[in-house]
């Protein structure tokens, strides 16, 4: 199978080593030192005490050098992906399928949908609607990526824990499509059932993403160490009350109680969120989708949201001063 990773960063660039070494052809779009690595030496994956490397990955930093693929997994960050949309073309057979990995409400959320909002546009993270009207939804299955990993240097990926990718067709149905997705990622490794209300599982991630990836950019502390400390859990606690009063309003459903999703972090261990990340390599950090979307959705849905307004002001004013003073914190583990 022809399938090509778009963003081969620490979760991208897992699932690629996993998928080449199960026998598919695998074409990867990296950038940078991390390319170069690539090219030079394949990709290598450490888990636990083993290590994997992929040497017949294609890499490139053109889409455009690439052609029809059978799988596009989209493993770029929401606002990496509206610069490369037009590109994306070049990937797209008359069956291609897109599987979109990115944290927080998606663009597409809408789209599909049972419900009042139905076809209403997330501004938040799709301003003017391009991706909107640029991705032919038919053409996409939402998937939630549960791994913890990071680039632990240019080319080589560390997988903490995780390995659960469930997946599910925008309108709820099982297809032959979805369950071609989720045998490949089955027999890459990874845990991938198939689900019918993909959007409550979006839902599940993002209760823990945006809460615990802000309050770990603005303290610097690690999840369990949010979680162990108690005014900081107490925080995430009403955070995601507010949040989850926003999903439901939406229609979703939470299939766990709060406590076990804020256990679960906990037991992630001395884990550096990817917002974290993030600002200690001083780049764009990733608030539209995680957080200024569920604000936006709360507009919508006449939910007060006065704790997350607060976080989002503080991280918001935190993405604009390392952008504008070009910080870069030294001694990181970048994703």
């Amino acid at each position: 199978m022809k399938v090509c990773i778009v963003g081969a960063g620490a979760i991208g660039g897992y699932m690629a080593v996993r998928i080449a070494n199960a026998g598919h052809n695998v074409s990867v779009i990296a950038r940078g030192p991390h390319l170069a690595a690539i090219k030079d030496r394949g990709m290598k994956l450490i888990e636990e005490n083993d290590e994997f490397v992929a040497e017949n990955l294609t890499a490139t930093e053109f889409v455009g050098e690439l052609g029809p693929m059978d799988v596009v997994l989209l493993a770029l960050k929401a606002h990496q992906i509206v610069p490369i949309v037009n590109d994306m073309s070049v990937l797209l057979g008359p069956n291609t399928v897109i599987v979109t990995l990115q944290n927080g409400i998606p663009w597409w959320y809408f789209q599909n949908f049972a419900g009042d909002y139905a076809n209403q546009v997330v501004e938040t993270v799709d301003p003017g609607g391009l991706l909107f009207n640029s991705i032919d939804p038919n053409r996409l299955i939402g998937c939630i990526a549960y791994p913890a990993t990071t680039i632990s240097k240019p080319g080589v990926i560390q997988h903490i824990e995780g390995n659960r990718f469930p997946v599910g067709e925008l309108s709820g149905m099982k297809t032959e499509r979805v369950q071609m997705v989720s045998d490949l990622f089955a027999e890459s490794g990874f845990k991938s059932r198939i689900i019918d209300d993909i959007r409550s599982e979006i839902w599940l991630k993002l209760w823990g993403n945006l809460t615990f990836n802000p309050i770990s950019a603005l303290t610097h502390s690690t999840l369990v160490d949010i979680c162990q400390f108690p005014l900081t859990r107490q925080l995430a606690v009403a955070m995601m009350t507010e949040a989850q009063t926003v999903g439901e309003r939406l229609g979703a459903h939470f299939r766990i109680p709060m406590e076990k999703r804020i256990a679960g972090a906990e037991s992630v261990g001395k884990h550096k969120t990817s917002m974290l990340q993030d600002v200690e390599a001083g780049k764009p950090i990733e608030i539209e989708s995680m957080l200024g979307a569920v604000i936006e959705l709360a507009e919508v849905t006449g939910v007060q949201t006065p704790t997350l307004r607060a976080i989002y002001a503080c991280v918001s004013l935190l993405d604009k001063t390392l952008s504008q003073e070009k910080i870069i914190i030294k001694g990181i583990s970048k994703e």
